[in-house]
Parts: C-alpha cells; structure tokens; sequence
C-alpha cells in the first residue's frame, strides 16, 4: 500500500501556523503557512502529511469542541478543502488527526449536558454522574483523560457516539478527500469502536490508512486485520537517540531484533510501524543528542530500519526544542521553512527509500554489531540492501563474515568489494545495494 512505501512529514498544525495559544473566538487565515511548505516539501520527496488536529478546539486541538469545523484560528473548511487539494496535486497523501477519546469542555455535547444536566440527550455520551462535582466545579463529576478535566472522556461504549464519531469520518472523507488518520492515545480507544472505525475506512477506500498513538505493551492488540495497519514505535524512538548518546547500539539492535528479526519469536515482522525520531510531545532531535554530528547518522538509521518513517517540521534543517520547556518550545510558528546540508542529506535518505524496495518492505538481518558501529541488512524478492553506521570518531573495521560481492553506494553511486569485513571512517553512514 501507498503508507508503506511513503516517509511521512508531521506538522503540529495550530502551531506552524502561528494560531493563538486559546480560542477566543477570533477568526484568522492562516493556513497559508501550509501552502509556503509545499516546495519544501516536494524537494525533501515526502509522501505523506500527518497534520495534527484541525477542527475547532479549545485551545491545543486535542480538546475538540466542533468535529466538522475547521478550527476558526485557522481557516474555514474551504481553505483546508483546498490546502489537501493542493497537496495532492503535489502527490501527497494527507492524514489527519482523529481524536475520538475525548472532547474538550467547549464541546457542544458538554455544554449541553452543563445547561439541562440529568435531561440533557447527550449525558451518556460522557463517562459522569450527578452525586457528585467536577474541579471545574460543574455540580456534577466526569472522568477525564489520564486526570486532565479539561479533557473529557467520550463513552464509546455508546453506540450513539460512536455514530457520530464515524459519520465525521465519512464527512471528512468527502469534504476534504483526506487518505487516512492518525488515532491519539489509540491505546485508551475501545477496541469495539476501532473495529467498527475500521471497517467505515474499508467501506470509504480499500488503501483508506489507519494510524494509532501507541506509548507501550503489544502492539499487535491494535495492528490487526480488524483494527489499524499500524501505530507509532516508540520502543524504538527511546533506542534511536539513547543507542547513539551512550554509545550502545546494542540497544536498538535489540529493538530491531526483538521486533523484526528471524527468531521464531520475533513480534512484528511483516507489520509496519511507524518510525520517528522526534514528534510534537517529546525533546526534537537537535536537542537530544549529545553529539550533533549523529544526526545525519541517525537519519540514516531511521530511513532504512523497518518501518515508516516519519519527519517532524523543521526537525529536517535541526530546530531544536526542549520537552522541559514546555509544549510551545516544540511547536514553533514557521514563516518560511529552511533548507540546508541537513535537508539535502534528509532528501538523498527520501529518494532512497522511495526507490528501494527491500527498505520498504525487506527482511531485517544483523550483520556485525559493536557499541559503536552498527552493520544491518534488508533483503526482499532477491534484492539486498547493507546498512553501515559507525558513530565513533575513529575509523572501524569490523568482521562481517556475510558481507560478500560487491555494492553500490546509493548516495554517491561508487562501487565496493566486499570480503567479509567492512571498512568505515570516522562518523560515517554507508547504504549499499549488493549485486
């Protein structure tokens, strides 16, 4: 399918766009933002765009308060209609946010629940009950997500919901002409109302892609045949940054192996995950690694490891931002996006993994393994790709008993033999067809 086979690129979207931090019920217009990425975009050679919450919200997007309204901070829903044809005219795909486990206080439900209480249609659509009160002193109790009250927890167990839920879906479907959704906190979601939400995508398109947040446990309880095609791998994002800050890369080879590797045991091979190095709730990349000159080696990681990977803006020219800072440090308002060695270097990793089958969808193999040096293969229908990392900065020569023949360095287009062992330069990243 198309998401296995694309790099994704993650706009937090009220953010780029310099939307104010609360709706106050100004109207603004400034999806233009969007539209001053889009050479951007197709110069790095993404396939796909993930924009976080759109609709009208209370404040960050995650507090919905109207599921079929652009967020008026932003635009009206004929702008966005034409910011996604615009992007597919560009031959993107674009996925949006679905936040479907819980609502804000402004959500039009609520409010109606706040003014008629126990007559209120809608006071089963929310997890509450009247014996008792809020923090927002609303004379009732209800649950929020994970403590926070001003997010309030939808009840999916109620059919009427998710009625509602799936029909925007379907509206957004054919209003905006979108390809798929990204599920937050997809592990708190009722598997019921997944299964239902996956069957509405088949009915809307059979490549219609189902994304969800997943933090931790087995991701197959959600990466199934009834449910999502894939969810975020954040075992391996901690082991992207931690394997290279502590010179360990035996920790995201676990990872790898543990996740795709040959073992009878191994958890998700053939399953493609959702692979990034950085997103709109942790520290960005630049921030996070010790020594700045991994970064392009850890890109070339992201972008051959299995998986689907996934850039967040301004990551791919090295903005940094600081999770301890709070959320607004990570989700900048951009003008204009920046292009520069990084970003060529993000490009050449694009065309790379648009090209190759093997990364898309190839086996995973170790090949040799040292705290500082890193050799992988990917193999698929009898083509293979060799992947080299060496993050000391000395040179390495490492035993490689299964590197044999010669290949080609898909950066540069310069031939190599190999007779079992590898040769690599300080700080280096190497991807070589064999054959």
């Amino acid at each position: 399918m198309w998401y296995d086979e694309s790099v994704f690129y993650q706009f937090y979207t009220l953010g780029v766009c310099g939307a104010p931090k609360q709706n106050t019920g100004e109207e603004g217009h400034r999806l233009q933002t969007l539209l001053n990425f889009l050479p951007h975009l197709t110069k790095l050679g993404v396939g796909a765009v993930y924009f976080t919450p759109v609709f009208e919200s209370d404040a960050h997007g995650y507090d919905t308060r109207d599921y079929r309204t652009i967020d008026r901070r932003l635009g009206t829903n004929e702008e966005f209609a034409g910011i996604v044809k615009a992007y597919h005219e560009k031959g993107l795909r674009v996925v949006l946010d679905g936040v479907f486990n819980h609502v804000g206080r402004g959500f039009w439900a609520f409010r109606d629940v706040q003014e008629k209480r126990e007559q209120s249609p809608y006071r089963d659509w929310f997890l509450l009950r009247f014996d008792g009160d809020s923090p927002y002193h609303d004379g009732f109790y209800y649950e929020g997500w994970e403590g926070h009250y001003e997010l309030v927890k939808l009840n999916l167990k109620n059919p009427a919901v998710c009625d509602y839920l799936l029909d925007c879906v379907v509206y957004w479907f054919h209003t905006f002409q979108i390809d798929g959704l990204r599920l937050d906190v997809a592990y708190s979601l009722d598997e019921g109302f997944m299964r239902r939400l996956r069957e509405t995508a088949k009915s809307l398109s059979p490549d219609f892609f189902l994304l969800g947040e997943m933090l931790h446990g087995d991701y197959n309880r959600l990466v199934n045949d009834q449910m999502l095609h894939s969810v975020t791998n954040y075992e391996c994002y901690k082991g992207l940054y931690s394997s290279f800050n502590s010179y360990n890369f035996f920790e995201i080879a676990y990872s790898l192996n543990r996740q795709f590797g040959s073992e009878p045991w191994t958890l998700y091979k053939g399953k493609h995950l959702l692979c990034f190095a950085d997103n709109h709730d942790v520290t960005r990349l630049s921030s996070i690694l010790t020594v700045k000159e991994h970064i392009p080696l850890l890109y070339t990681l992201l972008f051959t490891m299995p998986g689907i990977p996934c850039l967040y803006y301004g990551s791919e020219w090295g903005m940094e931002g600081e999770k301890s800072h709070g959320d607004d440090a990570l989700r900048p308002a951009v003008e204009e996006p920046v292009w520069n060695g990084l970003c060529d270097t993000i490009a050449s990793l694009c065309a790379i993994h648009k090209q190759e089958k093997a990364l898309c969808y190839g086996d995973y193999t170790q090949v040799a393994l040292t705290n500082r040096q890193y050799v992988f293969a990917r193999a698929f229908e009898g083509e293979r790709v060799v992947v080299a990392l060496n993050a000391d900065n000395a040179p390495a020569t490492l035993s490689a008993p299964s590197l044999q023949g010669t290949g080609t360095d898909l950066v540069t287009g310069e031939t190599k033999t190999f007779s079992g062992q590898v040769e690599l330069p300080p700080l280096s990243a190497f991807i070589w067809r064999m054959g």
